[in-house]
């Protein structure tokens, strides 16, 4: 240590002051016209790296020690030629672009920030050209500095309390006992993940003045490539391409076609033919694929710490709050699989099923005009059956749990995000300001104001101009929400129509069962339109988001998400609205239907109820929509990887990839989504819509989550280290605006889950049976025996002379009840045909109404009450990690004035030295 830190010193005093962040582009611009482009940055073929030729344009001013190892080849070396220099990004393209003049001038300031370049021509295109760049030690200080990164600058030390003998004692009896047990098998052994030293350090941002304070092994490792590949990339969106004081930054050069692409290297090869058990990891990348993206290991806690180090702190938290949300998933299934199983094991003792199965004697009149023929209600045994497992009695209690689990979620992942922000350095840091979007600098350049941060001219967006901008994209927006409901118009008008064509259809199968078979197709077409809408909504996103001009990056992508999340949750939720709230509600009654455009009669709920369309529609939505994600997620990059792997086999040979280097293999990978992390989190916010919206109607949704999840979590891994570019690492304190997303979806769902018990299901209607008009009445007291009559109570009788010509169905029922039918039943509380008020609605009618009313008031105002107790009660900081921030902090304080205190005491006991020697110099 006292070694290193020396070194680290000496090293220090060497270090000149570099140039400045930014150069004045126009003194090249004048050397250019004068002089000529140097050959240092001319695209032709005398400055790339050639087998046949040693020339390059390496600084070597500074030199590290070699990065290639004995015994590997030159294409698993991330270096430059001399094998030395590490290669920190990668910048490729063509030599045939138009765009060489911005790109000479680019790579001239480059230099003069101190990075070092080297350029190679491809492979497989000799168009192709991968600049490499590498940034030496002065540069990453002076630009760690700059950034405030933090870096290690002395072990921490954990402080055991004391306990009493007789605890101690305690312990060693449970340890031992613990001895004999199977170790966890979900956590991994402590010599398969490598020792993070930076999680066991004390931080502080990096300071070249107080470089001897931080723990320097090796210069070369001190900064980690991701580290490494973050300052590169700081530096390149700094760096002038143009005359004019806006012209910098490598993202205009990508957007304007100057560069191809830009990357940083991922650690080699992702798979060996050695055991990672026997011969250990040969990189970070081989070691994350082996314990996190290898489907073997998919019971294995993911390692976050590894993740962060390798993908950046942004990705790190995409896959802990995956993880997370995976983890609480687990309570949320076992309660929604015992509810369903509890209806299993009470289904022979359900009054109502059986009345329904033994209801040989009750018709149900014809649900559809003409075609359909009149039933009985014996015939929808199964289906009220398959209705007792999704709703019984323990789908309230299942609600509530699940608008209790959704706020627990959130409170504890708050909990969770501190945790992981504490260990990986995040609470202090704040993201830096976001650079002005060079189309917003584009379109207001002409007028300017001062910010009043940063105290310098920048371009205006008028007030006028800005909310007349904002009024047009609501304006849009609310069309397309109009386009989803007339696509759901569509799929009503598709299922009252051909209801009556499966009634009329020659097969029997789907003749008996018309009404399921047509809810299944209806769901099926819904389905595809959903998926061809989310096409046409992205691009109408993107218009309508560029349209407002955002001023910042951050802006835009809060903007574009939280259209995208609109529009698709409207498009996913929009069928499933209607099914669970308005299917079977305006329909009429027999003998004065409701009709669309005077012609089509809306249609019927099944005589069992409704809610089986309603599971049938979010079972086949969310298997079907999950299915397609997680093809297009790993099933397209791997097909067009194949592709490519097929292209260079039949171009070069069977072996010619593996002679690659490595970042040839990494730009013929697959490079991230544009729009980065979106539609990961996307695809799981709108699976969380679906567990916990109307859940009280489908309790197996928690379960097919989960079931995905697991998988989803692999999936993405094997994605981000085999099939993708490697991400640019990139910093975040929180999961962003999607959390703000999440709290909005809890609140709705206990809004919808109060009006599917209250409405959808018949929960409410016998509870009120069972008190006020069963053989229990006024006992105080309702179980399955006070539910007799219910279904006989609960259906209303219609004259068949009644029906007016469209609805009259074509038989009269003496086919299959031996004579014609006179009266028929349907689900309704109403008076008989011979009443005062023929039709009108009975007391009970008013009774269910007002007990539903009651109940979504009631239940509400409680699941809200808990909700708000338990985020109260629940603190974001975990009592724990407050106590060890503090110390830390007072720790941090003590060791740098100990420090400085030390650093003094050595320069006063240095001059102290000289004035001795000079003394005994003198002439006596």
């Amino acid at each position: 240590m006292e070694e290193s830190s020396s070194k680290a010193t000496d090293s220090s005093t060497q270090i000149d002051e570099p140039p400045l962040a930014v150069k004045n582009v126009n003194v090249l611009l004048e050397r250019k016209r004068s002089e000529g482009i140097s050959s240092l940055s001319r695209d032709d073929d005398s400055t790339l790296l050639n087998p046949d030729t040693n020339s390059s344009i390496l600084d070597n001013n500074t030199k590290s020690d070699s990065c290639l190892p004995e015994g590997r080849s030159k294409s698993s070396c991330l270096c430059f030629s001399d094998g030395k220099s590490r290669i920190d990004y990668i910048l490729v393209y063509r030599k045939s672009s138009s765009q060489s003049e911005k790109r000479e001038i680019f790579e001239r300031n480059i230099r003069a920030e101190g990075l070092h370049m080297e350029k190679e021509a491809s492979l497989t295109n000799s168009d192709v050209i991968f600049l490499k760049l590498h940034a030496p030690w002065d540069v990453l200080c002076r630009y760690a500095e700059l950034m405030n990164i933090r870096m290690p600058f002395r072990r921490k030390i954990f402080f055991m309390h004391r306990r009493p003998k007789f605890m101690s004692r305690m312990e060693k009896r449970i340890n031992k006992f613990r001895g004999w047990l199977p170790r966890k098998p979900m956590k991994f052994d402590n010599n398969t993940l490598p020792d993070l030293e930076e999680n066991e350090s004390f931080t502080a941002p990096f300071s070249r003045s107080r470089i001897h304070h931080f723990i320097i092994h090796n210069k070369d490792t001190f900064f980690n490539n991701a580290t490494r590949s973050r300052i590169a990339h700081h530096i390149l969106q700094r760096v002038k391409y143009e005359e004019g004081k806006n012209k910098m930054g490598l993202n205009r050069l990508l957007s304007n076609s100057s560069y191809e692409s830009a990357f940083p290297l991922h650690e080699g090869s992702y798979h060996s033919k050695n055991s990672i058990r026997t011969h250990g990891a040969e990189n970070h990348r081989h070691l994350l694929y082996e314990c996190w993206a290898w489907w073997g290991v998919w019971y294995k806690y993911q390692p976050l710490d590894l993740i962060r180090r390798y993908f950046g702190e942004k990705i790190g938290l995409y896959f802990a709050w995956l993880g997370w949300y995976t983890g609480m998933l687990f309570p949320a299934a076992l309660v929604g699989l015992f509810v369903f199983l509890y209806g299993i094991f009470t289904l022979e003792h359900c009054q109502v099923s059986k009345e329904i199965c033994q209801a040989t004697d009750i018709i149900m009149c014809p649900i559809c005009d003409q075609y359909c023929p009149y039933l009985r209600l014996s015939d929808s045994c199964i289906y009220a059956k398959v209705t007792h497992l999704f709703d019984n009695g323990a789908t309230v209690f299942f609600a509530v749990f699940m608008a209790v689990w959704a706020t627990v979620f959130l409170e504890f992942w708050k909990r969770r995000r501190a945790v992981l922000a504490y260990d990986w350095d995040l609470i202090d840091w704040e993201e830096e300001e976001d650079q002005i979007r060079p189309q917003f600098e584009a379109k207001y350049s002409k007028k300017e104001r001062m910010n009043p941060i940063s105290g310098k001219p920048e371009p205006y967006q008028a007030f006028t101009d800005k909310y007349s901008r904002l009024i047009v994209s609501a304006s849009g927006i609310f069309f397309m929400i109009l386009v989803v409901i007339a696509a759901v118009f569509g799929i009503v008008i598709y299922r009252v129509i051909t209801v009556s064509t499966f009634a009329a259809f020659g097969w029997a199968l789907i003749r008996n069962n018309s009404q399921v078979a047509t809810t299944g197709t209806a769901v099926c077409i819904n389905f595809c339109m959903i998926m061809l809408l989310n096409v046409l909504y992205e691009k109408v996103a993107l218009l309508l988001t560029n349209l407002e001009q955002p001023r910042t990056e951050s802006e835009w992508e809060n903007s574009f998400t939280l259209k995208m999340f609109l529009f698709q949750f409207v498009n996913l939720n929009s069928s499933t609205f209607y099914i669970a709230f308005f299917l079977g509600r305006f329909t009429g009654r027999p003998g004065a239907y409701l009709r669309l455009i005077n012609r089509w009669k809306l249609e019927e709920c099944h005589p069992s109820g409704c809610l089986i369309d309603l599971c049938m529609q979010m079972g086949i939505i969310m298997v079907l929509k999950q299915t397609w994600n997680n093809f297009m997620e790993l099933g397209y990059p791997l097909i067009q990887n194949w592709w490519t792997r097929r292209r260079l086999r039949r171009e070069h040979g069977k072996n010619a990839k593996a002679s690659f280097p490595q970042w040839e293999k990494d730009y013929n990978l697959q490079p991230m989504n544009e729009y980065g992390l979106f539609d990961e989190y996307l695809e799981m916010i709108l699976q969380f819509g679906f567990t916990t919206i109307f859940v009280a109607a489908f309790p197996l949704a928690p379960l097919l989550a989960l079931i995905n999840n697991v998988i989803e979590i692999r999936l993405d891994a094997y994605k981000f280290v085999t099939q993708w570019r490697r991400p640019l690492p990139s910093q975040a304190k929180d999961i962003g605006i999607w959390y703000g997303i999440l709290e909005g979806i809890g609140i709705l769902s206990v809004i919808t889950n109060a009006f599917v018990i209250a409405v959808t299901s018949d929960f409410i209607p016998r509870l009120v049976y069972a008190y006020k008009y069963g053989p229990c009445a006024g006992q105080g007291r309702a179980g399955e025996g006070c539910m007799m009559g219910y279904v006989n109570a609960s259906l209303s009788i219609f004259r068949v002379s009644d029906f007016e010509g469209k609805s009259q169905s074509m038989t009269n029922g003496s086919e299959l009840f031996g004579e014609a039918v006179k009266y028929c039943r349907y689900r309704d509380y109403r008076e008989l045909p011979d009443s005062a008020e023929p039709y009108g609605y009975t007391l009970q009618f008013w009774h269910v109404l007002a007990a539903r009313l009651a109940f979504i008031i009631v239940f509400e105002h409680m699941v809200f009450s808990i909700k708000t107790l338990i985020a109260y009660l629940i603190p974001d900081l975990p009592k724990d990690l407050r106590d060890r921030m503090r110390r830390e902090k007072y720790l941090i304080q003590e060791m740098m004035y100990e420090a400085e205190l030390e650093r003094l005491q050595k320069e006063k006991n240095d001059k102290k030295k000289k004035k001795e020697q000079a003394h005994h110099k003198e002439w006596p």
